[in-house]
């Protein structure tokens, strides 16, 4: 009998200990592993500069508070601001915790210049922004909010790529327009450059604010550093997870500088956000991810993924519908429901997960090696011709 509550459908599997693409299940079967924790563990399982650098820090120190300086998360913030649009971070725990306070610095914001009134935030119609009471409205998704009522107000939505719903919808109090530039959840969806551009007019014509989701597709996930970075646009504030900490919980708040004079002492708060461990993982990751030449090998090996999992869709266009993503952020879009799909990938060996519209959602870790890929493609060539 499990003492677990009943709110996963977990499969009926489980492991001992994994190696890179790789997991070793207790009964001694070995996975590729293209869940990588939903897009949390960038650099594969166990990589040994992060399990050096965790040990040693282990030894010095793992938690203080905000309430003193943290050096380590001093280091981390200098990190992501040179790197990226951003003056100032704010550490969080998850991705969750980071759309939350994306809202609270949005809201606080127009609070602070003398527009309280200036409070509502615009999104896309069942897209995911977390699980928190305000972030599961956010998403304004039958599915997530029922149950949870009373509803949480200030949140408008709009169909993802109704332009003229979009600006429809922008009233006075509107204060910011928060999106994911990759919709994992919602089915891989990419919103184009044009559309990242466009929403920048639109949001400095109007004087409300930009927040673009990027827990699950920053941090080298798309092949850029952001996926945002392609369009040339500079959003307001960023919320990252995920993929930062390479399977440590770090969650974070990227904000220029305009926003961040809401945020004085006092507003927010974290216990453990922005610790000396998870800021020394998070440090190390950001120096192996924010490499030129890695992110460069991202786009490479996506470029032969990509081009690979199109070959099988037009051979089995009766069973793939689509293919779709950008860098390690892919999904094959089914004409049928993807749980069979998915059981058959993991009875080959090959482990995936869900997202909606029929997705099989498909994220190795960023460091991936050719021959991985090539052996995922075997696979999922095999699972599509025996279902054929």
């Amino acid at each position: 009998m499990s003492y677990l509550a009943k709110n996963y459908n977990r499969k009926k599997i489980s492991f001992k200990y994994g190696k890179g693409s790789f997991l070793y299940s207790t009964n001694g079967k070995k996975y590729l592993d293209f869940v990588q924790g939903i897009a949390v563990n960038s650099l594969g399982h166990a990589h040994p500069k992060l399990v050096n650098v965790i040990n040693k820090q282990s030894k010095k120190l793992w938690h203080i508070s905000n309430a003193f300086q943290i050096p380590e998360g001093e280091m981390l913030a200098k990190k992501l601001a040179k790197k990226t649009f951003a003056d100032y971070v704010m550490f969080q725990n998850s991705g969750a915790e980071a759309t939350e306070a994306a809202i609270k610095v949005a809201r606080r914001y127009f609070y602070s210049i003398g527009k309280p009134k200036k409070n509502r935030i615009l999104c896309v119609k069942n897209s995911f922004h977390g699980r928190t009471i305000a972030a599961i409205y956010a998403s304004g998704s039958k599915k997530m909010t029922e149950g949870f009522g009373p509803k949480v107000s200030g949140f408008d939505h709009f169909e993802f790529g109704n332009h003229k719903s979009l600006k429809k919808k922008i009233t006075k109090n509107t204060a910011a327009i928060m999106v994911e530039t990759i919709m994992g959840e919602g089915g891989i969806k990419v919103i184009p450059d044009w559309c990242l551009r466009e929403l920048r007019k639109i949001c400095n014509k109007k004087n409300i604010l930009l927040i673009l989701d990027e827990v699950q597709c920053g941090i080298g996930r798309s092949g850029d550093f952001f996926a945002f970075e392609k369009s040339k646009v500079k959003p307001d504030i960023v919320p990252i997870a995920k993929g930062i900490g390479g399977g440590f919980p770090i969650g974070a708040v990227l904000m220029n500088k305009k926003v961040a004079s809401g945020m004085t002492a006092g507003t927010h708060g974290s216990t453990f956000g922005g610790n000396p461990l998870a800021m020394i993982v998070g440090s190390s990751v950001m120096d192996i991810i924010s490499n030129k030449k890695f992110l460069k090998n991202v786009k490479s090996i996506s470029k032969f993924f990509l081009f690979n999992l199109n070959k099988i869709k037009n051979e089995y266009p009766n069973i793939i519908k689509e293919i779709r993503g950008r860098g390690l952020l892919i999904g094959i879009q089914l004409k049928t429901d993807q749980t069979k799909f998915i059981k058959k990938l993991m009875d080959n060996k090959l482990l995936t997960i869900r997202a909606a519209e029929n997705v099989v959602r498909i994220l190795p870790p960023l460091n991936v090696k050719k021959n991985e890929i090539n052996q995922s493609l075997k696979i999922i060539k095999k699972v599509c011709s025996e279902l054929n």
